[in-house]
């Protein structure tokens, strides 16, 4: 496979890893803070394999697509200490003091709409014993991995 066929590979694997997430909230499960920052890196690298149709340096743009990558790994890695409380998340979607505690007992008692917070800390779905955020880990560093070698190969040929 040449570079350019690589990066388009990885920035394909973005856009089904997106398009994943938007399956997974349609079918209910809605995304916590912390799944939303995991989306933007994702079209940073959709991004990117765009700009690789472009006739830019493909070796830049790699950079960019596996810093891309590397970034919502990092997010999907501290998410997965979050749900195993491993690590303190935030603190609007985290047990660590969430939004409704900042609610006044007026906002609390109120019966004019609904506070739905999504809970950062705990897993809405999982398989094999990985959570949403731990897959997007896996697959976010397998992608770097593909970014990187279509920068590789770029630069030697």
């Amino acid at each position: 496979m040449s570079a350019r066929q690589i990066a388009l590979l990885a920035a394909v694997g973005s856009l089904a890893l997106l398009a994943g997430a938007f399956v997974f909230q349609a079918l209910g499960y809605a995304p916590c803070q912390m799944c939303l920052w995991q989306r933007w890196p994702h079209a940073v690298a959709i991004g990117a394999g765009a700009l690789v149709l472009t006739g830019l340096s493909l070796s830049l743009v790699a950079v960019l697509g596996a810093l891309s990558a590397l970034t919502t790994a990092a997010i999907g890695l501290y998410h997965t200490g979050v749900e195993r409380q491993i690590l303190a998340g935030p603190q609007a979607c985290s047990g660590s003091g969430g939004s409704l505690t900042d609610l006044s007992i007026e906002e609390l008692l109120s019966t004019e709409g609904t506070v739905d917070v999504v809970r950062c800390d705990e897993v809405a779905w999982a398989f094999a014993g990985l959570s949403m955020a731990s897959w997007n880990a896996v697959f976010s560093l397998a992608l770097a991995a593909l970014w990187i070698v279509a920068a590789m190969r770029a630069r030697t040929a």
